[in-house]
């Protein structure tokens, strides 16, 4: 089982602190957990929150050692603690796969770890993150950055995203959908295991176009055009490109083309369909076109993608 331990450097968000345990801890395949989550933090006890609450840690930063990944989330510490500095080091020299959620981020930077490196934060302290550490290419406007074995991400929700990319990429989209609806949360957003940058959804205003979105989920093996999705929308296809962006940050037609490549990962995964039928039933058309597609957004092809994330038998 793979081993997440969640260091809690004081005075923590609490929010931020029960995403992993939340997310992590959901069924996985066949409603048997995936991860053994544990929380710890440099001195044991009694740990002060961001707000007014306090929280009673019971294991220390031994809990971490053997961590497969380490996590550390928001903090309103200026100075953090040089073991936990220490112990992120080694994670990253071993090899180990190391995250922050919102500021958290200033924790890794103190560390050195995301020097040279692409990274974010909560979008109302990316220019201290920026002003403090001036060698992390900080990226202010996106959910979360995924850069090798150190991923970063943004305030409070988007740990949740994170997350989800990281279960993603551990056990594929149809674990990581499955996740998410076990939460109650929207599904991963599109990735895979290249390394990427996630634009955040603007929140939706007026009338929205989410009946239009899922009108159009629910038939991506259908020839969809503008036209369409302006008809359904009862707007001009103009208007209909104008708010599409607005509320996705993605043209109409970039956010089919999403839909339907997640849509051909989950039956990769979770079906034996051959590939012209997994290719015709997302909507991408051809074998040659998903094989295409598929590399162009995960560096795999179709074979090599089924056979990492398959969940059905061969």
């Amino acid at each position: 089982m793979h081993k997440i331990a969640v260091i809690a450097v004081p005075p923590v968000t609490a929010f931020d602190l029960s995403i992993p345990e939340l997310v992590f801890g959901a069924p996985l395949v066949d409603g048997v957990p995936g991860y053994d989550v544990q929380v710890c933090t440099p001195d044991p006890g009694t740990v002060p929150t961001t707000g007014s609450l306090e929280i009673l840690i019971s294991l220390g930063l031994e809990a971490a050692q053997d961590a497969d990944t380490v996590m550390v989330t928001g903090t309103g510490a200026q100075n953090s603690d040089p073991r936990v500095h220490a112990l992120l080091r080694k994670a990253v020299a071993d090899g180990r796969r190391v995250a922050s959620i919102c500021t958290g981020a200033f924790v890794l930077a103190e560390a050195g770890l995301l020097d040279g490196r692409r990274a974010t934060t909560y979008w109302a302290r990316s220019d201290d993150l920026r002003d403090r550490y001036p060698a992390v290419d900080v990226q202010p406007d996106v959910l979360y950055v995924d850069d090798g074995n150190v991923l970063t991400s943004a305030g409070l929700a988007a740990g949740i995203d994170l997350c989800l990319h990281m279960i993603r990429m551990d056990y594929g989209a149809a674990v990581a959908n499955s996740v998410a609806r076990h939460v109650v949360v929207a599904p991963v957003r599109p990735g895979g295991q290249a390394q990427f940058i996630e634009s955040p959804l603007p929140p939706e205003r007026g009338a929205s176009l989410a009946e239009t979105r899922a009108w159009a989920a629910e038939r991506l093996h259908e020839p969809i055009s503008l036209a369409d999705l302006a008809a359904h929308a009862h707007t001009s296809v103009r208007s209909l490109t104008r708010r599409f962006h607005a509320e996705t940050s993605l043209s109409p037609l970039q956010w089919l083309l999403h839909q339907r490549i997640d849509r051909a990962r989950e039956l990769l995964e979770a079906t034996n369909l051959p590939m012209d039928q997994v290719a015709r039933h997302s909507g991408l058309g051809t074998a040659e076109s998903l094989r295409q597609h598929l590399v162009r957004r995960v560096g795999l092809s179709p074979s090599a993608y089924r056979a990492a994330f398959t969940q059905s038998p061969p």
